[in-house]
């Protein structure tokens, strides 16, 4: 057991009050009010059905996402975090994160989440100009993240995100930074900065907005990467970025091959058992279906000659080095099973090697879809 890697818990919402544009996460337009306590109740139904396997480890992070989880009311957050602290053993120092909207409404229930145990808001700001965030169908102003942002640093939480994308419609390189400027003024202890994709099967994807070329979104980068390490703020992901001492530790989770639990609409989750066997779990996407009682949709055992491309998928996108001792120990494969391709990526130069860990180069980084299409498994 002492080999199984740390457990997170991540916890679906899956409303918003309308769909965005770009969004392709499982989130549905609401229609009337949100079923608070009967959402809640499923919830924890689905937990249970989970239980086994985790085996009653110890869960290190939560994250609440979705959706809107700031939707839900302060109370039916209580009786939600009540109903896991009884299912799970909780580290006492668990960083337990929630997605919120900017809108005042959901601000002003902030207090009543940190009560129920909410220690870190993750705040979609996305943008701070009023045209932007019109064409990317965002509902709050800037002034509302702003007086959200303020909320939550007045709060004394044990930390806040600011999510910001760059790379919008028509977006300058002007209005990129300045967006950034704005956030870095409010002093968020962690920045998540992303370059807005199309993605199939959204608004966008369907009338796609004009973006801005490479090289633009080359020169955004470069210069925006300037200003987040002058301010402090250190990059640890492709688009993370914190003040020392304040990364996302259940994103950490994830990139590190870690184990969690997922519940709710449309969740994912991975659970490696005492046998090295590693479990996958999906749940039933629609809230209507899932709220019939029918939570499992798919749950299959990862196979050997996955496990590789899964593993490093992850993991290169740290900048941080890989300890090569992790890949046995989460895998249950051995290092020799790797050996060609680590060869084959270290004469590439996308790797460098030590005895102890494995390092992403800068060519690596610009090339990582090279770099981890090495480890795809041939069918």
């Amino acid at each position: 057991m002492h080999n199984l890697p740390p457990l997170s818990l991540y916890i679906h919402i899956p409303w918003c009050v309308q769909k965005c544009p770009y969004c392709d996460f499982n989130s549905h337009a609401l229609k009337g009010e949100v079923p608070h306590e009967e959402y809640v109740r499923h919830l924890l139904a689905d937990l249970d059905a989970d239980l086994p396997l985790a085996a009653g480890r110890e869960v290190g992070t939560i994250f609440i996402g979705g959706g809107t989880p700031s939707l839900l009311s302060s109370e039916a957050m209580q009786m939600l975090m009540d109903g896991v602290r009884a299912r799970l053993p909780l580290s006492p120092t668990a960083e337990i994160t929630m997605e919120a909207n900017p809108g005042t409404v959901e601000a002003a229930r902030f207090s009543g989440y940190q009560r129920a145990g909410i220690n870190r808001i993750s705040i979609g700001v996305q943008s701070f100009s009023q045209q932007k965030l019109t064409r990317l169908g965002r509902i709050h102003g800037p002034e509302e993240a702003k007086r959200a942002a303020r909320l939550a640093q007045g709060l004394g939480l044990r930390s806040f995100n600011l999510d910001l994308m760059h790379g919008l419609p028509d977006q300058s390189l002007a209005e990129a930074l300045d967006d950034l400027r704005q956030a870095i003024e409010l002093d968020p202890p962690h920045l998540s900065w992303y370059q807005l994709t199309i993605e199939p099967n959204t608004l966008f994807a369907s009338r796609p907005p004009t973006l801005p070329d490479d090289d633009a979104l080359w020169d955004i980068f470069e210069q925006g990467h300037q200003l987040l390490t002058a301010a402090g703020y250190e990059q640890y992901e492709t688009s993370a970025y914190a003040k020392p001492g304040y990364r996302c530790e259940h994103n950490l989770n994830y990139w590190r091959f870690g184990d969690y639990l997922g519940i709710g609409c449309g969740a994912h989750g991975k659970l490696t058992q005492a046998d090295g066997r590693i479990i996958r779990t999906t749940k039933t996407r629609h809230p209507r279906g899932f709220m019939s009682g029918s939570y499992l949709d798919r749950q299959h055992e990862v196979a050997d000659k996955e496990k590789p491309f899964e593993f490093f998928m992850n993991r290169f996108r740290l900048l941080e080095a890989a300890p090569r001792e992790e890949f046995a120990r989460f895998t249950g494969l051995d290092e020799s099973a790797i050996r060609p391709q680590i060869d084959e990526a270290l004469a590439q130069g996308y790797l460098t090697e030590t005895p102890a860990s494995w390092q992403v180069t800068h060519k690596g980084k610009l090339f990582l879809n090279s770099l981890l299409e090495l480890f795809l498994a041939d069918d």
